[in-house]
């Protein structure tokens, strides 16, 4: 890799007035500064320039201030502008919409045609920012999911990422179908990644607690026999007035 490929920046769509976001691909003596939250999107730890060494693991993230990464595939980087903007203000920038909206015309009384559950209700104050390509990230399914030891079989996934908000008390409703691997980063605010046994909140068996800086880890999916991802019933939950990022990782379509 030559020294022009390193340390390539670049702005991701969702940056506005209140959150700045940047891509940093081929990390090498990276200067993160100011206090900034970093996501490392990359299949590979990402250690930092200081004793005792430590390192952001992939699919995860922390809150760094003035310091360096010594080298990593690719990072999110998200600088809060003003702590003291009330969230919804992000709202009023380009491209946010309701997920009710987006969805479109489809009868809200349909079943789920993926699960014959409960459809998405449209009334939920769910509001989706613009998502944006952060490049492609090679690595092995099951490795990453915990399913295999073997040695590794790569494939490019492409890397997908998008800002998400709800209010206080908002249920983001509970689902179970998603074609990618996911994770999420709590940006503002204190949520909860929530995993059910039926689409149903009483039948609720982990609540992951989430503050500012925090990824959820491990995906909560495993692969099916068929290929796909497969998920329990899972849902955000945001006890504040919440932002978070969700990054996602699209396998390549099947070849015919």
């Amino acid at each position: 890799m030559q020294d022009s490929d390193l340390n390539t920046v670049s702005t991701l769509n969702f940056t506005g007035k209140h959150i700045e976001a940047l891509l940093v691909r081929n990390a090498k003596d990276f200067p993160v500064q100011g206090r900034t939250l970093v996501v490392n999107i990359g299949a590979t730890p990402a250690p930092l320039a200081r004793t005792p060494r430590t390192s952001i693991p992939p699919l995860s993230s922390t809150v760094l201030v003035d310091t360096r990464v010594q080298e990593a595939q690719a990072l999110v980087l998200l600088r809060i502008n003003d702590e003291s903007a009330a969230m919804e203000d992000i709202l009023g920038e380009p491209g946010w919409h309701l997920l009710g909206d987006l969805l479109g015309d489809t009868p809200a009384t349909d079943p789920d045609p993926g699960t014959g559950g409960r459809p998405f209700p449209r009334d939920t104050p769910l509001w989706k920012g613009p998502q944006d390509d952060a490049g492609v990230i090679a690595l092995d399914p099951g490795r990453l999911l915990g399913e295999s030891i073997a040695p590794p079989r790569e494939t490019p996934f492409q890397v997908k990422v998008n800002l998400w908000y709800a209010p206080a008390g908002t249920d983001c409703a509970i689902h179970n179908q998603h074609d990618f691997i996911e994770v999420h980063t709590q940006v503002l605010g204190t949520g909860r990644m929530q995993k059910f046994t039926d689409q149903d909140h009483s039948t609720l068996y982990e609540d992951v607690l989430m503050s500012p800086g925090y990824t959820t880890p491990d995906p909560f999916c495993d692969t099916a026999p068929d290929g796909t991802f497969r998920y329990p019933w899972h849902q955000y939950r945001a006890d504040t007035d919440c932002v978070w990022l969700a990054v996602e990782y699209h396998a390549p379509a099947p070849t015919r």
